[in-house]
């Protein structure tokens, strides 16, 4: 079982978000929160697996909630909730720790299943934000830095073809076809990426990429 706490200022958000995750057999909902400073209490009493946490909220937004609560001991997983594709709020709360990031209106079986992979330790990044996210993180591209290219070097040339992909922000299914690969090859790919990287989200290699200047 899965323990859940919601974090939003809008009552209507929360009310939904329970509708489409509260009848989910292995997802319980423990708490909600109607903003951050609200929620750093719930959150030492009920100590959830995942927080659904809205980057935009009175009194404390989601980037202080994000780094006060990655800097507990054993803290929760974090899905930021968004109404907006990407901007420098996504983008910070990627660097403070989030483990994932979905847009609200997110269709409810891939909401349901981006909280099942989050409590796995799985990074979620809904395809629209990826883009976003990873453009603005590649973006004005410097000189390639040599530490990069060593990093990647230890890639093998199809694991640097779908890292490449990743980069330009592209889905597993896009990159499937792109690369005349199944869907599973590509995720069995990034797997070996993460781990031969270091990291474990699709953001982070594409910054590896773009400073290794292969965009």
């Amino acid at each position: 079982m899965t323990r859940l706490v919601i974090v939003d200022d809008d009552a209507m958000v929360r009310t939904g978000l329970r509708l489409i995750l509260g009848g989910e057999p292995d997802l319980d909902i423990v708490g909600e929160a109607e903003d951050g400073l609200r929620a750093m209490d719930v959150i030492r009493d009920l100590r959830p697996d995942v927080v659904l946490l809205d980057i935009r909220m009175p009194n404390q937004d989601g980037l202080v909630t994000t780094e006060l609560l990655r800097a507990r001991p054993s803290p929760p997983r974090i899905l930021v909730l968004t109404t907006f594709d990407a901007d420098d709020m996504v983008l910070r709360a990627l660097r403070l720790g989030a483990d994932g990031f979905l847009l609200k209106d997110t269709p409810p079986p891939r909401m349901i299943e981006a909280v099942r992979a989050v409590a796995k330790g799985e990074p979620v990044l809904s395809p629209s934000v990826a883009r976003q996210v990873i453009a603005a993180a590649t973006g004005g591209s410097g000189p390639a830095l040599p530490q990069a290219r060593e990093e990647l070097a230890r890639l093998t040339e199809r694991e640097l073809e779908v890292a490449v992909e990743v980069a330009h922000g592209r889905s597993n299914a896009e990159i499937a076809e792109r690369l005349y690969m199944s869907v599973a090859t590509v995720k069995a790919n990034i797997t070996r990426i993460f781990a031969k990287l270091g990291t474990d989200n699709r953001v982070r290699v594409a910054m590896k990429v773009r400073d290794a200047g292969l965009l």
